[in-house]
């Protein structure tokens, strides 16, 4: 049996400047997910330097954006094009969160990669101790 998934996909609801970074946060987040772990780790440890850290909000709404333009992104399996397109958008803003990769710490098993800002698990709707952290790029 399959639960019905709401997905924010709404691509007008961005302008059109805002969507074109978007969407070229997502293509390249799509390039970045099909390479190794460790080298997802060294391409975005070198794409962090000199950007400040993002807050909460402003992790929040690269998020949405990144949902409202990409439908691979908001599925249940696009936790990792979700949480790298969400860094590279806050990037291209001169910004960084805390990009974050790991497991659920309850059953069922589930690797997730996630985004995190100020200490704050961003747009999971779970506590912070949900997932156990593999590694970070901060």
């Amino acid at each position: 049996m399959s639960t019905p998934e709401a997905i924010p996909y709404d691509p007008r609801s961005v302008p059109l400047a805002h969507r074109l970074a978007a969407r070229s946060a997502v293509g390249c987040a799509h390039l970045l997910a099909v390479l190794p772990p460790g080298r997802i780790r060294a391409v975005l440890t070198l794409l962090r330097r000199g950007a400040r850290p993002a807050t909460e909000a402003e992790a929040a709404k690269a998020r949405e954006t990144v949902l409202a333009v990409s439908l691979a992104c908001g599925g249940q399996r696009g936790c990792l094009p979700r949480s790298l397109a969400t860094v590279l958008l806050c990037r291209m803003r001169g910004r960084w969160p805390v990009w974050c990769v790991g497991v659920r710490t309850s059953p069922p098993f589930a690797a997730h990669a996630w985004v995190e800002a100020e200490g704050v698990l961003v747009g999971e709707g779970c506590p912070a101790d949900y997932f156990q952290r593999f590694f970070s790029v901060g």
